[in-house]
């Protein structure tokens, strides 16, 4: 197992290169009055990427979660930069973090963290047909690569490092688009 980092100190944002605040004012249909606040994306999006080693082994990622303070198992993910559609963005995550590429990359659909008070929503994108390629990434560390049996999310779940709800909704999702319940957003 892994040391965790040290922390060395917190202190508080007005804005992050993420996330800023904004105040939106609402009047509803009963015409009651309210002032909300939301946590606005300052990016372009995110994907997260459930990459298929075949038709039941996904390949998760072990990395550090500053939010927790450990090591989370989860799929890769990351922001999109200006100008890629989600497939080129998840190829390009894949590579960086997984060290594979995938010639056949599909949007399962939209996932939003919080719908409630933020804007940021990620594309679940399945890569399958992978082939070795790495790219170099910003992590600070190599993130350990996991194989992972769909047909044994059950237990996956089951794992104390395995909170991440997006994670796990996108293996859902994959899961059900795989067996033919699921139909992926056009």
């Amino acid at each position: 197992m892994r040391t965790l980092p040290v922390i060395h100190g917190t202190h508080d944002l007005d804005s992050s290169r993420f996330l800023g605040a904004e105040a939106v004012d609402l009047e509803f249909s009963n015409g009651e009055k309210r002032t909300f606040e939301r946590l606005k994306s300052s990016g372009t999006g995110a994907v997260i990427i459930v990459p298929m080693d075949d038709d039941d082994t996904v390949l998760l990622v072990r990395e550090y979660a500053v939010g927790v303070e450990r090591y989370e198992l989860g799929l890769p993910k990351g922001r999109l930069d200006r100008g890629e559609t989600p497939e080129h963005g998840a190829n390009r995550e894949l590579k960086e973090e997984v060290g594979f590429g995938a010639r056949d990359l599909r949007v399962l659909g939209p996932l939003s963290v919080s719908p409630a008070y933020m804007t940021a929503v990620a594309h679940v994108v399945m890569a399958r047909d992978l082939y070795p390629e790495r790219l170099e990434g910003d992590e600070p560390e190599e993130l350990e690569v996991v194989r992972w049996k769909l047909s044994e999310l059950h237990r996956l779940i089951e794992r104390p490092d395995v909170t991440d709800g997006r994670s796990i909704a996108a293996l859902f999702m994959a899961r059900e688009f795989l067996a033919g319940r699921f139909r992926a957003a056009p």
